[in-house]
């Protein structure tokens, strides 16, 4: 965490980087009514799938169950820059595939396809924002920037969920395709990708701001 000390944020250690403690006026209604998702696709125009495969979180000992191709390498990025820059993940922290067609939100549906992932779910909610420290939202930001939008966060959603990301464009997407060729190449290039990547890099703070720019 050389950078967030750089940046006079508190230095967590994996053991006791957690959620931090949520304001009352941090928390939103989180008793929304469930609704039954219908169709053969989720909201985001992937394929809901019966099964998906389990797919191993390189360098965690974790693993998750998603779609196949280029889905999977894109959330497998995230998780695994999550697991070395913000926090080591544990038994359980996350979630992915799922066939209970029960949902509170829209893109709740994306689990349906295998297409987004829940990271420690209970600690960051649906309905509830302000769960993460500011060093951690740094290194979500530069994830999200990296991606170029083909993932999207529920942090930033009407209703959030900081739990979640999402692949947020269609399968046919050129911008899907380019992305997962670009992760490819760096897990296959020794020396680049997740567990290399410093997020406090000025340069990397700048193409934040210019992608959220772009965006806004």
């Amino acid at each position: 965490m050389a950078g967030a000390a750089a940046l006079g944020l508190p230095a967590l250690t994996p053991a006791t980087a957690v959620a931090a403690p949520l304001r009352a006026d941090q928390a939103l209604r989180t008793d929304q009514p469930a609704t039954t998702w219908r169709g053969p696709r989720s909201a985001n125009g992937w394929k809901i799938l019966d099964e998906a495969e389990t797919h191993p979180i390189e360098g965690s000992g974790q693993s998750v169950r998603l779609a196949g191709g280029d889905a999977a390498i894109l959330l497998l990025h995230v998780a695994r820059r999550f697991h070395y820059e913000i926090d080591q993940l544990r038994a359980d922290d996350v979630t992915g595939h799922r066939t209970s067609r029960t949902i509170r939100q829209p893109h709740e549906s994306n689990y349906l396809s295998g297409t987004a992932i829940a990271i420690r779910p209970h600690a960051y909610p649906l309905g509830v924002k302000g769960g993460l420290y500011p060093h951690e939202l740094i290194v979500v930001r530069d994830i999200l920037t990296e991606l170029d939008g083909a993932v999207a966060w529920g942090g930033d959603f009407g209703t959030p969920q900081e739990s979640h990301f999402e692949v947020a464009l269609a399968p046919s997407h050129p911008k899907v395709r380019g992305v997962a060729r670009k992760l490819r190449t760096w897990r296959d290039t020794p020396g680049m990708g997740a567990g290399t990547i410093d997020a406090f890099e000025p340069e990397r703070r700048e193409a934040v701001e210019a992608f959220g720019r772009g965006r806004g």
